[in-house]
């Protein structure tokens, strides 16, 4: 059976799900309940997608060309960026206080970083892809280290302009992914498998 590289629409999956949360903060910066409801079904749907994904890619990818690496790069962190964005829309949902939902996504922020410091230390991306890459993974960590800003208040001041900060790091870390899946959907159609 001929293998399949699925990375590129994992990386739509994941911008989608980045895009998400990006406008979890926009909205909620601006007081719109309805507008942040309006995001459950969709994060259901692309965390969903995120965590099945990333499971397959942690687990039974079969890159041994690439080095497994790659597996715990991109994928363990998919899976668990799928988990949080099912378990964020669940506690939307049911209208539940955040608990400790912003030091997980913190703890994910970690994992992200320490992967952009490995790309570099380890030279698994070079060129072009090191610089959408390196975007990508400083973006959306950045992005989940700023979680606990979840624990401020939209509604003052401080909490506004934080809100409307991570509304605009996690719409960058958006574009990077989106530039990433795009070239890679180009690059696997120019040559099949």
């Amino acid at each position: 059976m001929t293998f399949v590289d699925p990375l590129a629409v994992m990386l739509i999956g994941l911008a989608m799900g980045t895009l998400l949360g990006a406008f979890y903060f926009f909205f909620a910066a601006r007081g719109d309940k309805e507008q942040i409801k309006s995001l459950i079904v969709p994060a259901f749907g692309v965390g969903a997608f995120d965590l099945v994904s990333g499971f397959y890619m942690s687990f039974a990818w079969p890159m041994t060309g690439f080095g497994y690496a790659y597996n715990m790069l991109f994928g363990d962190p998919l899976l668990l960026f799928g988990l949080i964005l099912i378990m964020a829309a669940f506690m939307i949902y049911k209208d539940m206080h955040l608990g400790l939902m912003p030091l997980l996504i913190l703890l994910l922020g970690i994992y992200v970083l320490v992967g952009a410091y490995s790309i570099v230390q380890l030279k698994l991306e070079t060129g072009q892809d090191l610089v959408t890459s390196m975007g990508l993974y400083l973006f959306d960590g950045i992005g989940a280290i700023l979680a606990p800003v979840l624990y401020i208040k939209p509604t003052t001041g401080t909490g506004k302009t934080l809100y409307y900060v991570e509304w605009i790091i996690l719409g960058i870390g958006t574009i990077f992914a989106l530039v990433i899946g795009y070239m890679a959907l180009n690059g696997h159609l120019a040559s099949p498998p």
